[in-house]
């Protein structure tokens, strides 16, 4: 019984069993014998090999689906962006656990003796949709509203040494994006004068994201990330959590939406993160998260590739159009793009 289409990584169903009886038994439950009974391949897989396993647990034969995240040999951490299964295990665990916030529930962490790698079990979260998928109009706005109180808690905690294992973003962290960035289109210099130019002013940014307040941020944001169901969002996918300024995953949920939304979503945000009036300088921070953000994903050299088109000439990557869009944008708000 193996996953459609599922091959090596993905462990055989006895060596699943054994797994997932060491974590339930290490849970509490010393006859916690496991049988499973269905495993599907997860759909919207991504960096990881993932998979739905349903299975019965223990004496009394309780049914549980559960989400599975296999650990890969080699690991891309795309410049200290991403953790690896082990680091988001620990996120589950040490960050989201102890809020009992609306997070799937952590079931344990497994260390695959004969592959190497850990595996990451949680609960699966049935019947949602990817908030930016969904017809619910407040499926965003609701999601901004859990990210602003998720920094609010994490305001504090952040600095205890059960949280150090967090990676935090410095200067360099930062500037490496806008660098990158240069590199990979400085062959449509001719085309995108302004971008280069915004890569080379991105500096003045860095020390307003250094000196913003900072908190646990989940660090990719996005609306695909966001499980809704019922009116609830459920963030998945942690492997990027970093300390690092909140307005970082406020910029990423609300890219390339209309207006009116984004506008929405800013100001449920502050409500929830500061119920008492957010700070002054929060839309120059705010801006200035946008402009990081965007470096990010416009300065990946996996996603980014250099492209030439039919004609012979530079092309610009279908995928960074939108970004190029939105950060044109937002430097054009700060007066740095005519």
């Amino acid at each position: 019984m193996r996953p459609n289409g599922s091959r090596s990584r993905f462990p055989s169903t006895p060596r699943l069993t054994a797994g997932l009886t060491t974590i339930f038994s290490g849970n509490g439950a010393p006859n916690a014998g496991v049988q499973v009974l269905d495993r599907q391949r997860n759909p919207y897989e991504s960096t990881f090999p993932t998979e739905i396993v349903t299975c019965r647990v223990g004496e009394n034969g309780t049914r549980l689906r559960l989400f599975i995240k296999y650990g890969t040999r080699t690991f891309d951490s795309v410049y200290g962006h991403r953790g690896d299964v082990g680091y988001e295990a620990r996120v589950y665990r040490d960050v989201l656990q102890p809020l009992r916030s609306s997070t799937p529930t952590f079931y344990g962490v497994y260390r695959d003796g004969s592959a190497g790698v850990p595996w990451l079990v949680i609960e699966y979260v049935k019947g949602g949709i990817q908030s930016s998928h969904s017809r619910d109009p407040n499926a965003m706005v609701r999601a901004a509203r859990w990210i602003g109180r998720f920094h609010a808690a994490n305001r504090r905690r952040y600095p205890s040494a059960r949280l150090k294992f967090l990676r935090t973003y410095d200067a360099a962290y930062y500037a490496g994006w806008a660098r990158r960035t240069k590199e990979l289109f400085a062959h449509l210099q001719n085309r995108l004068p302004w971008l280069l130019d915004l890569c080379d002013e991105f500096g003045t940014f860095i020390p307003r994201l250094l000196g913003a307040p900072r908190t646990v941020i989940h660090g990719e944001y996005f609306g695909l990330n966001i499980i809704y169901q019922n009116g609830t969002s459920w963030p998945a996918d942690w492997q990027s959590a970093a300390i690092a300024p909140g307005e970082i995953d406020l910029a990423s949920l609300t890219h390339s939406w209309p207006r009116p939304l984004v506008r929405k979503c800013e100001r449920e945000y502050r409500r929830a993160r500061w119920p008492d009036g957010g700070p002054d300088d929060f839309p120059e921070i705010l801006e200035a998260a946008r402009v990081y953000m965007n470096f990010r994903w416009l300065g990946d050299p996996s996603l980014m590739t250099p492209q030439i088109g039919r004609s012979g000439r530079p092309a610009v990557p279908k995928r960074a159009k939108k970004f190029l869009k939105e950060l044109h944008a937002v430097g054009a708000r700060v007066g740095l793009v005519e």
